[in-house]
């Protein structure tokens, strides 16, 4: 991709938002060079896409932006990457890798995980408190890039003093794949990446001959049933399982977090009302999602020529599904980019929609709670910092702050 193209490609990801409703005023889809893909933004086009996955294949919902450098894609080789996982996969293939993501995300065991999810939330704004200058702290940092990492390592079952590199080999394979980088940068990334997958497997071997009672053990039950030494073949399958729902798994809901708290504290009037009435934190999360949401959309492909929206698409054709863009659709959500936490809900596309639909929802939904909960309780006074301007990070698969500077 060229620098000019890119540059246009980083400004769209960082507001996508106008390109959104200039695509949905359109009578037919249109097509955007900087994603190289035809934009679906309306509410009744997203869904009928999500509607048809036999028409629109999923095997490119994960294509990078720019692909990588030929030493970097070396580097990538001594890994466990490049396997079909769950957010690629079509039809029954599809669902054989989601069943044990399903029941491993079950209610049962997302409410299992919620003691130790406030423990973890309660210790961090602790240590935020309790060590801040001045009444200050970077949120991002101090707290949204750690409490997701910590629940979904929890219910997965890695050893805590493992998390945090499994998290930042999943933030460094999101920079890989979705920012620009020099030849240099891409091979530290790539190495990082790795990194992480021979952590990944080693933690599958072992699980294989000691199994408990968690979600790895469950994936590794259903990719290799017995209890025979796994193939590298399976060993392979595991681990690229296991880093995607890994990375889902943090790196969604920290986005989500940020994202959240940054749109609450820039309305202070609503922010007020949920500090003085905190039984409206699931409205307000279903409204944070809905007119910001982390996952901004995916790719799907075309598998055979369709028409959509009045469009001609053939085979082979790339269209990215703007859940974003379908949640400021006014004709389903009126006033659609007015943030108002007092309004009816309305089912939105935050968390996708059919056989593709997050199974994680209701997981992030109760980080958010805990989060929100925390914060109006202890710290009503929070505000962004006059000092500190917030950039968003220029990526539709996780949107959120570059950092979120506060102070109270």
């Amino acid at each position: 991709m060229d620098l000019e193209l890119h540059g246009r490609l980083d400004e769209l990801q960082r507001d996508p938002y106008p390109h959104y409703a200039r695509a949905r005023r359109s009578g037919t889809l249109e097509y955007v060079p900087e994603l190289d893909a035809w934009l679906v933004a309306r509410d009744a086009d997203v869904r009928e896409v999500l509607r048809r996955p036999d028409d629109f294949s999923s095997a490119n919902a994960l294509r990078p932006d720019a692909l990588p450098a030929p030493a970097a894609l070396a580097v990538l080789g001594g890994g466990f990457g490049g396997r079909p996982v769950v957010v690629t996969a079509d039809g029954a293939r599809h669902q054989e890798l989601r069943a044990p993501i399903v029941r491993g995300l079950s209610p049962a065991r997302v409410a299992a995980v919620l003691p130790y999810a406030a423990e973890r939330a309660t210790a961090l704004v602790d240590k935020f408190l309790n060590g801040a200058e001045n009444g200050r702290v970077e949120l991002m940092t101090a707290y949204a890039r750690r409490l997701p990492g910590d629940v979904i390592g929890r219910i997965v079952g890695l050893d805590p003093a493992d998390v945090p590199a499994v998290v930042y080999g999943g933030h460094r394979a999101e920079e890989l794949l979705f920012r620009p980088l020099t030849e240099d940068e891409q091979v530290m990334a790539a190495q990082d990446v790795v990194a992480m997958q021979h952590l990944l497997d080693a933690f599958v071997r072992d699980r294989r001959a000691d199994p408990r009672e968690d979600l790895a053990s469950e994936i590794i039950a259903s990719v290799a049933p017995g209890d025979g030494e796994l193939t590298l073949d399976q060993r392979h399958d595991i681990g690229a399982h296991l880093q995607n729902l890994l990375l889902a798994g943090h790196l969604t809901t920290t986005a989500l977090i940020g994202t959240t708290v940054l749109n609450l504290l820039r309305h202070p009037r609503q922010w007020e009302l949920l500090c003085a009435e905190p039984e409206r934190i699931p409205a307000a999360i279903e409204e944070a999602a809905r007119y910001d949401g982390a996952l901004q959309g995916f790719r799907r492909v075309t598998t055979r020529p369709v028409t959509l929206a009045g469009t001609e698409l053939p085979a082979g054709a790339s269209v990215f599904v703007a859940f974003g863009g379908a949640n400021r659709d006014g004709g389903r959500h009126p006033r659609p980019d007015e943030f108002d936490i007092t309004r009816t809900p309305r089912r939105h596309l935050a968390f996708g929609f059919g056989v593709h639909g997050c199974p994680g929802a209701q997981l992030a939904r109760e980080q958010l709670r805990l989060t929100l909960e925390l914060l109006t309780r202890r710290l009503p006074g929070l505000r962004p910092a006059d000092d500190r301007p917030v950039t968003m990070r220029p990526t539709l698969i996780h949107r959120s702050p570059q950092s979120l500077h506060l102070v109270w």
